[in-house]
C-alpha cells in the first residue's frame, strides 16, 4: 500500500510537457498571360519584399512559450509543466493563366520553391521542439522570480539559435537555388 502511494505522489509531479502546432499556407495569385518569361510575372505579383529584394514564397513563425511553476515553502521554484506552441505561415505563388511552356517551369519550380519553404518549416519545428525541452531542463532555482527569468533567457537564446540557423540555411541554398528553387529570366 505505501508503494502505490508513493508511486503515485511521483506521477503528480511529473513534468507535463505539450507543443502544439498551428500552420497557415496562403497563395498570392500569378497572371503570367501577358509575359514571355514566367519570372517577371511572379516578381510582379509577388507580396513578398524584404530589404529591397522580392521573394517568390515565404515562411514566417514564431514560438510562444508559457511554463507552470511549483514553489517550495523556502522559496525554490521548479518548473512542472510547459506548453510551447509554434504558429507558422508558408505563403506561395499560385499560377491562374500561362503559357503551356510557362506551367510546366511553373510546375517544376512550385514544387521546389515548396521543398525550401518546408525546410524552413522545419527549422521552425525543432525551435518549438528544443524550446520546450530547454524548458524542461531548466534547473530550480532559489526563487520563482530567478526561475522565470532563467527559463525565459533559456528559450529566446534556443529561439536566436534557430534564427540564426535558417539565415545559413538560406545562405547555403541561395535562397531555395541549389534545391531548383530557380527561374532563368
Amino acid at each position: 500500500m505505501k508503494r502505490l502511494t508513493w508511486l503515485c505522489l511521483f506521477c503528480s509531479t511529473a513534468l507535463q510537457a505539450q507543443v502544439n502546432e498551428q500552420l497557415e499556407h496562403s497563395y498570392y495569385d500569378v497572371d503570367a498571360s501577358a509575359h514571355a518569361l514566367l519570372y517577371p510575372a511572379l516578381d510582379q505579383a509577388s507580396p513578398i519584399r524584404h530589404d529591397g529584394k522580392v521573394f517568390h514564397g515565404y515562411t514566417d513563425w514564431r514560438v510562444d512559450w508559457r511554463f507552470w511553476w511549483w514553489e517550495e515553502p523556502d522559496g525554490r521554484c521548479r518548473i512542472t509543466r510547459t506548453e510551447t506552441t509554434l504558429h507558422a505561415s508558408i505563403i506561395l505563388p499560385r499560377l491562374l493563366a500561362a503559357s503551356p511552356a510557362h506551367q510546366q517551369h511553373f510546375a517544376a519550380y512550385i514544387s521546389a520553391l515548396q521543398q525550401h519553404e518546408n525546410g524552413h518549416y522545419q527549422i521552425a519545428q525543432a525551435a518549438a521542439r528544443a524550446i520546450d525541452q530547454r524548458l524542461q531542463l531548466t534547473a530550480e532555482q532559489s526563487s520563482c522570480q530567478r526561475l522565470q527569468e532563467r527559463a525565459n533567457q533559456q528559450a529566446n537564446t534556443v529561439r536566436q539559435q534557430h534564427v540564426e540557423q535558417e539565415q545559413r540555411y538560406d545562405r547555403d541554398t541561395e535562397y531555395g537555388k541549389t534545391q531548383g528553387a530557380w527561374l532563368r529570366h
